[in-house]
């Protein structure tokens, strides 16, 4: 394991469906930034909303901490961390230059509030696997479960999923975070699920701490009828493979364990 710290690099990343996976950070703040204040988010509460697309960490030195790693067998390199990677303005240069150095393919891992924005599809083309999140049917079950923005609403959300399915060539995967909040709108999010057509649907229920409890067994099996005939994975079924984190520290700040 490295002794320095790493600043943007870190892994594995907070996705079940990845298996082997190198998380990268492009925001890279102390503090989330973030378009939403998920109830379920386990790095906590949203003190930095943000909706405005900048530089917050050089695409040249991302790429000289990637060179410094040492040679690890991986599947995915992926970008997420503490907050909405489309934030960062500079992602799709980031993903070409990593395309450059490293033979893995990308993942990026969003929340789907800016997809309506053409330089943003722009950078999520060159991803070849994108998860996008919808939890929320409407605009309310929006507020009540990831608390967004004023700015931003379930309409531009959910059409931008749309139009991005019908030019992406990559693999889409909807991921639909249940809760008690949501989870007698599983017919109504099934459905439009079935309208973006993407290649899997994720049906997640929050296993690490944060301030919801996740829902049983049972209850996801009861949600995951709804989608029938999709092709699904649920976070219950899928078997997780053993993985270790470059770097602990940061691995566990992004998990919302380490806050200073």
């Amino acid at each position: 394991m490295r002794k320095k710290r790493l600043k943007y690099v870190y892994g594995p990343v907070a996705s079940w469906r990845l298996g082997s996976s190198l998380g990268i950070d492009p925001l890279s703040c102390k503090d989330k930034i973030c378009t939403f204040d998920c109830i379920y988010c386990q790095l906590g509460e949203t003190h930095f909303f943000s909706s405005e697309r900048k530089i917050y960490v050089s695409t040249e030195n991302l790429l000289e901490e990637i060179s410094s790693l040492p040679e690890i067998g991986i599947d995915y390199i992926t970008f997420s961390g503490r907050g909405e990677p489309t934030l960062a303005k500079n992602l799709g240069e980031m993903i070409k230059s990593v395309k450059k150095v490293r033979r893995e393919k990308v993942a990026v891992i969003t929340n789907s509030s800016l997809m309506d924005r053409e330089d943003v599809v722009k950078d999520l083309l060159l991803a070849d696997f994108v998860m996008a999140k919808l939890d929320a049917f409407s605009q309310g079950s929006l507020e009540a479960i990831n608390k967004p923005m004023k700015e931003i609403n379930f309409d531009a959300i959910f059409n931008g999923i749309k139009k991005f399915r019908s030019l992406y060539r990559g693999r889409l995967a909807l991921q639909i975070m249940f809760v008690e909040e949501n989870k007698d709108d599983a017919e109504k999010l099934s459905e439009l699920a079935r309208e973006i057509n993407p290649d899997e649907v994720q049906i997640n229920t929050p296993l690490r701490p944060c301030k919801v409890k996740p829902l049983s067994r049972e209850e996801i099996q009861r949600v995951k009828s709804y989608f029938e005939g999709m092709n699904i994975v649920s976070v219950y079924d899928v078997e997780k493979k053993a993985v270790q984190p470059i770097s602990a520290e940061d691995t566990l700040r992004r998990r919302g364990k380490i806050y200073s």
